[in-house]
């Protein structure tokens, strides 16, 4: 008596996400984050691998814009700072007499503690870097999928995106940052 055979008929499994904890170099039923996001065919998994990459590219892109953003606010900043300067330096002392007297009363000075930013330009700042911290995020989720051809994707969209937006660099920039690179945040 056979109870595995249902009369005979062959009842087809539902194709299921593969969850692998090791490198695997799986293509079919790989899911990618999502169950939403499974992989049926080897077509399905080369137009993954596109997206993948386009967004390793996009979350360069992104890094080079909040740079850009940054730089156009600061100078912004200091082009309205010499404004104010211009109008209020006459009868003022001196920067070198400003800085003594700071250090000796224990006042803080403006430019030692920063810059306020204004309110439309943080908020653009904050979205900009929420934006890339879910990308990144969501980059290593990709990469831990232990898929060797998907981290393959992050790496390579990583590299061109780095190739494409890091065609030129500011030296005194470079020489005086932390360099962070394909960071999650």
């Amino acid at each position: 008596m056979n109870h595995g055979d249902h009369g005979g008929h062959d009842m087809p499994m539902p194709a299921m996400c593969s969850m692998n904890m090791l490198w695997n170099t799986q293509i079919v039923d790989t899911c990618i984050v999502f169950r939403s996001w499974h992989i049926k065919t080897n077509t399905a998994f080369v137009f993954s691998f596109v997206v993948i990459v386009g967004l390793g590219i996009f979350y360069e892109y992104l890094r080079t814009l909040q740079k850009s953003v940054d730089t156009r606010i600061a100078l912004s900043l200091i082009k309205d700072q010499r404004r104010s300067r211009s109008r209020s330096s006459s009868g003022r002392a001196s920067p070198i007499l400003q800085e003594n007297e700071g250090l000796l009363s224990g006042r803080k000075l403006a430019n030692i503690a920063g810059v306020p930013v204004p309110l439309p330009s943080r908020i653009l700042r904050a979205g900009l870097y929420g934006v890339s911290v879910f990308l990144s995020f969501f980059l290593m989720l990709v990469f831990m999928t232990y898929n060797a051809y998907l981290i393959l994707a992050v790496v390579l969209g990583a590299a061109v995106g780095h190739f494409i937006f890091g065609a030129s660099i500011n030296p005194d920039s470079i020489l005086s940052s932390d360099g962070k690179g394909m960071a999650c945040h």
